[in-house]
Parts: C-alpha cells; structure tokens; sequence
C-alpha cells in the first residue's frame, strides 16, 4: 500500500470518486475500486497526541503561575536599578518577563488546544475512512474476479444490475474515504499553521546569543511600535532576532563594544530595537553607528513613522482595508509598478536602515510629503530596471508596463534576501489543492517576519487577461495580512486564499466574477 500525505491523499480519492462513478464495465470498476483501496489510510497516534497536549496544558499552567507572580512583583515599585549589558531598567525587565510568561502560557495552552483538536479530528477521520474502506471492500467482493476479454465485451441484466449495485456502493465508500482525507488534511493544516505560530512566540529564546544578558534578550524581544495591537506590532521579529544574535556573536571584540555602547546610549526601548532590527538587516557596526546617529533620542511615534511602513491598527477580526501612510501620503505604486512597489514596501519593512532612506532622505531629516513621494517612485522605477520590467509608450515617454515572474524573482532574492536570510522561488498554483499545499509554508515564513509575494490575475470584460501583485506579511489564526502596493493591508481568510479570491485586498474586479484566482507565489521550499 503506498503512503500520501495528506494533500496527494485527497487529491488521489477525489479523482477517484469521479472514476468510480463513471466506470461503465465491470473490469473498469474493479481497477478503480482496487485503487481507492490502494489510498493510505489517515495516520497519527491519538494517544501520543492525547499525551503531548496535557503535557503542553500543565506547562501552561506553570507558566501562567510565574506570569501572576511577575506581574504582582512588577506592579510594586521596584527601585530604577539598570541591569543587563545594554542598560535596561529593572522594572521593565519585569513587566516584560511578566508579559513573556502571559505568552509563554498563551503558546503552551494553544499549542495543547491545537495538538487536541488533531487527535479528535483524526479519530474522527479514521473511523470514517474505516466505514468507507469497508463499503470498498464489499463492493469489490460483489463483482468477484475480472472477466476475460470477450466476456467484457457483453453483460446480462443480472450482471449489469449487480455491477451497477456494487458501484453505487464503491461510490458512498470512496466518497467517505474522501470526506476522511479532507478532514485529516485540514486538521493537520490547522495544527502545524497553530504550532508554527506559537514556536515563534517564544520571541527572547529565539535570540541565541551569549553575548547579550536574559534581561536585554527579554526587553528587545517585547518591544513594540505603539499605535496599534503590541503584539501585531512587534519590531524585531523571530527571524530578526534570531539573525541579530548570530550577528552578535560574530562581532568581533571591538565591535561587540561599540555595538554595546550604542544600544546602552539608547533613549528608549524602541532605539534599541532597531539598532537590533539594523544589525539583523545584515549592517555592519559601522553601517548601524551612522545609522544610530540619524534616529538617536527621536521619540517612540517618530521612529515608527520613519522607520515602519506598515503600523497594523486593525485587529484579524476587522474586515476592510487600512491605509498605510506617510505624512499624509500612501506607501502606494506610481504607475504599473506593482511588482517593485510590493518589493519596495516589503524590504522597508525588513531594513530600517532603507525604510529611513525613503522617509528622511540620505541624513534622515528631511520629511517633505512630497520629497518622501519622490523618492518612493524613483525606487519604484530603479527596481523595475533592475527587474527587467516592461515598458510602453513612445522611446521618449517610456512608462513601466509590469514585471514577468524571473524579474520578481530577481529583484525579490537582489533586494528583500541580504536582509531575511531566505531565498525566493516561482511556484504557479493551478487550482485549490497547489494554494492549500503552498499554505504552511507561507505562514511559516510569514510568522517568522519574512514577507512573502504572491500574484494574483483576472479577466475583464473584453477577455483581456491582468495581473497584479502583492504581499504577504502577517498571519494570525486562520487569517492573512495582505499589503496591496496600492497602499492597503488587508485580513483575508485562508479560506478566501485557498478559492483564489482576494478581492478583498484588492476590488471586486479580482472576484470570482471576474475570473479573480491566486495564481503564483514566491517563496522557499524545502
């Protein structure tokens, strides 16, 4: 018997179901019924689950215990002592140790909740695909062996009636055998999407570093943009603060020092971070030095407006789009730049160093709106260059036309990978099962604070195809933080993603009515 995993599994019994209903001779059902048998049955040990979810639930419990007494502790008036290497307060050290162990507690509870749902779903799926495999069997055992080869030709009533008999039966049994494959997928989705974000809520263990003390690890990894949700807007994500505690380690003597004495020179816990957050970037000390001397003593509202695209205000609940601005104006495409606009947008996010290049210029001072919107859209144009894009108009009026998939590919790995770590792929996604397959890896990816671009097509009225690219760059439960290059995020489902409608995101001319689908994404796969 061969062994699928859960996405071939569904795929193969879906096509089945179809074979088997339109078998129209004996010898055709049988191999078809011998095929649906051949399908692997669901796997997993409910037990081991079973066991793995207390043990995650008793870990919440302690975890809860040691956040009450934090809390208590932090709410009592400590002295201002500084600890740690880069000089942070002790009361916040444990106000922060007290909303880590809240998370910590929060991670271990959901992991368990996520670890039980799989087990329930999974004795589920298999008792079904049990009932199904043996209403396969019977209806196999019907038809008894093949006929010869002339024998197929011709059957009686009595041997059209029993194989008709045997089929309707062989189609409620690959049809259950079906409903068990597409419950066991999904639950085993549901539950690696949980665990993987869970994993990287356990921010200040993602900083392995020896050269930074448990107390700075903990207020880096708590720090926050303020304006919105703390949690939706973290500046070091897990990916930064693992890349930023290699990047300490590998310092050398003298480095380590300067790099220490910048972030104890920091005037508050948001400096501090983005020195971090530039470091992970792939800066060097001295880079990260001239970089410190444009934001150094600016105030929690003015580095997040400088140094943040995106400042997520509305929570995964909150349908609709929400403007991301600079000084009045959108972190928007100028022409038919989706492409490079996306990538613009998407390496702000991950490089302060380049996100301050684009809101104060090269000394970081200068806020003009208009100064900020002019050099947005000519790195909107240099990207597109260096993507190949294409172009209409006369030779003397040139104006972009859009990128193809190797110029995505090129300027996403020339321009987001030096300051992520990872490499970035075309994968077309032909249909439901490719988007559902690429799933896991997306909020994977995503969780971890990488963005991830997708593209999107439609059909207008005319028949004339379109394109149009995004980004993903958060995920939440079931839900999906889309940046549209025309200045928006949006909180999609994973349902909505897998039909291939994102008309939310975008408008409804990318609805189904319209032939709306998700058609490529680029990302990394193992």
């Amino acid at each position: 018997m061969t062994t699928e995993d859960t996405t071939d599994r569904r795929k193969r019994l879906d096509g089945l179901r179809g074979t088997i209903a339109g078998a129209g001779s004996k010898n055709d059902l049988i191999d078809a019924i011998d095929a649906a048998l051949a399908v692997s049955a669901p796997v997993g040990d409910q037990a081991t689950l079973d066991t793995l979810a207390k043990r995650y639930r008793d870990q919440a419990d302690d975890a809860a215990q040691l956040h009450d007494r934090a809390d208590r502790i932090s709410r009592s008036g400590l002295p201002q002592v500084w600890v740690g290497e880069t000089s942070v307060l002790a009361s916040g050290v444990v106000a922060a140790a007290a909303r880590d162990a809240q998370r910590m507690s929060e991670a271990f509870e959901g992991g368990g909740k996520a670890l039980l749902t799989l087990a329930d779903a999974l004795k589920a799926a298999k008792s079904t695909d049990g009932d199904g495999r043996a209403k396969l069997s019977e209806a196999r055992g019907m038809l008894g062996g093949k006929d010869g080869f002339f024998d197929d030709w011709w059957e009686d009533d009595g041997e059209e009636a029993a194989r008709t008999k045997a089929r309707s039966l062989a189609s409620t049994g690959v049809g259950l055998r079906h409903d068990a494959a597409v419950a066991a997928d999904d639950a085993a989705r549901a539950a690696a999407r949980d665990l993987n974000k869970w994993a990287t809520e356990a921010r200040a263990g993602a900083m392995h570093t020896g050269q930074l003390t448990a107390a700075d690890r903990l207020m880096l990894a708590d720090t926050s943009n303020p304006g919105g949700d703390p949690e939706l807007n973290e500046i070091l994500t897990a990916n930064d603060l693992e890349r930023s505690g290699r990047a300490m380690d590998a310092l050398s003597p003298a480095d380590r020092a300067r790099m220490d004495q910048l972030l104890a020179g920091a005037t508050t816990p948001q400096e501090k971070a983005y020195l971090m957050k530039s470091l992970a970037a792939g800066y060097s000390v001295d880079e990260v030095e001239t970089f410190d001397k444009k934001i150094h003593g600016k105030d929690p509202v003015w580095l997040r407006e400088h140094l943040s695209p995106v400042t997520t205000g509305n929570g995964p609940s909150v349908t609709g789009k929400e403007r991301q601005t600079f000084d009045g104006k959108l972190w928007d495409q100028d022409g038919e730049t989706c492409v490079p606009s996306s990538t613009v947008t998407a390496r702000a996010l991950v490089d302060p160093v380049y996100a301050l290049e684009l809101t104060g210029g090269p000394d970081g001072t200068d806020d003009d709106p208009e100064h900020f919107r002019k050099r947005l859209t000519d790195e909107q144009l240099r990207m597109h260059e260096e993507g190949d894009g294409s172009n209409s108009g006369w030779w003397w009026d040139r104006e972009p036309a859009g990128m193809d998939s190797d110029g995505q590919v090129e300027i996403s790995n020339k321009e987001l990978s030096p300051h992520t770590g990872d490499h970035y792929e075309s994968h077309d996604m032909g249909g439901a099962d490719d988007r559902r397959g690429m799933l896991p890896d997306i909020e994977k990816s995503v969780a971890e604070g990488k963005p991830v671009p997708i593209n999107i097509e439609r059909t207008d009225e005319q028949g004339d195809w379109h394109g149009h690219s995004m980004m993903i760059i958060g995920q939440e439960g079931d839900k999906l933080q889309i940046y549209n290059p025309w200045g928006t995020t949006t909180w999609v489902s994973e349902e909505d993603f897998v039909k291939g409608d994102l008309s939310a995101a975008a408008d409804d001319r990318y609805s189904a009515a319209h032939e709306g689908n998700v058609n490529r994404v680029y990302i990394e796969q193992d």
